[in-house]
């Protein structure tokens, strides 16, 4: 693991996560415009919207302010340098196409990490908030402190479900923008779907992983994702009791990321390993 400030105090980042997410949820619903400013990033499938950067820009300015001896690592352009050892990976917009088209699945996602978020396996979060603007749903936690959901009614401890059975196990995931990735990744899906009970395709990363710890998923994989995307989510889902995994061993990666209910890991995890061995990682 990366060495770690010594003064670090998750649960006091969980607090500036959850304030800061809430903000930028407010303005992402509050302030949309009629019409959205659109461009594309790696693809013509894949859309920035001018909300993306303000979402950004607003995290940006509220870290400062809160912590502001700290880096931050966005999506989108900007972020700053730090000198605390903690860093901000944030997504200020998961689901931009969700988003684009008015469908809720969409979130704001916020993790403070240790080491070096642009390293797969350099890094580990230590705090994270995602919250669903729409449905204002608070998914947050803190290592070592467990997962929760708040809501309007109220707050609940989170946990992953009791499934064994790979063939009843609900999963969730997600694809590329890019065409021959897609191309690959269904042919993965194809050989899966027999295998399980269903899949279900949300457009949130952020919010799939929280699925999983909130027992509203069996199990999610997904290939292609960056730190922004999962480092948030993956918090919560481990801290409510499922397992994380990567292409090896315990750390996910772009490459691969996959998180289940616990009595599913030892099925799934090799299961998807496989499967994105032989119908994606070759060709990338």
């Amino acid at each position: 693991m990366p060495d770690e400030p010594r003064d670090l105090d998750p649960a006091a980042l969980e607090d500036v996560a959850c304030r800061v997410v809430r903000a930028a949820g407010r303005l992402v619903v509050d302030e949309r415009p009629t019409e959205l400013g659109v461009s594309s990033k790696s693809s013509e499938t894949d859309p920035v919207t001018e909300m993306d950067q303000r979402s950004q820009e607003l995290v940006l300015r509220l870290l400062a302010e809160l912590r502001p001896d700290d880096a931050v690592l966005g999506e989108e352009e900007g972020g700053r340098p730090g000198t605390s050892g903690v860093t901000w990976v944030v997504d200020p917009i998961d689901g931009t196409v969700n988003y684009l088209y008015g469908i809720p699945a969409y979130a704001v996602s916020l993790a403070a990490v240790v080491g070096d978020p642009s390293t797969p396996g350099a890094w580990e979060a230590v705090a994270g908030a995602v919250l669903g603007p729409v449905t204002d749903e608070l998914f947050h936690a803190h290592r070592g402190g467990g997962a929760r959901l708040t809501t309007p009614a109220g707050t609940r401890t989170l946990r992953a479900t009791g499934a064994t059975d790979l063939s009843m196990a609900l999963v969730g995931t997600g694809f590329s923008y890019a065409s021959d990735v897609r191309a690959r990744q269904a042919a993965l899906l194809a050989e899966l779907l027999p295998r399980v009970r269903d899949i279900r395709r949300h457009g949130s990363a952020a919010l799939d992983l929280c699925s999983v710890g909130a027992g509203r998923l069996d199990a999610y994989y997904e290939t292609s994702l960056n730190a922004w995307d999962r480092a948030a989510g993956e918090l919560v889902a481990r801290e409510a009791g499922a397992v994380i995994g990567g292409p090896v061993g315990d750390v996910a990666d772009p490459d691969l990321t996959w998180a289940s209910a616990p009595g599913l890991a030892d099925t799934f995890g090799p299961l998807v390993r496989d499967l994105t061995a032989r119908h994606v990682t070759p060709a990338t």
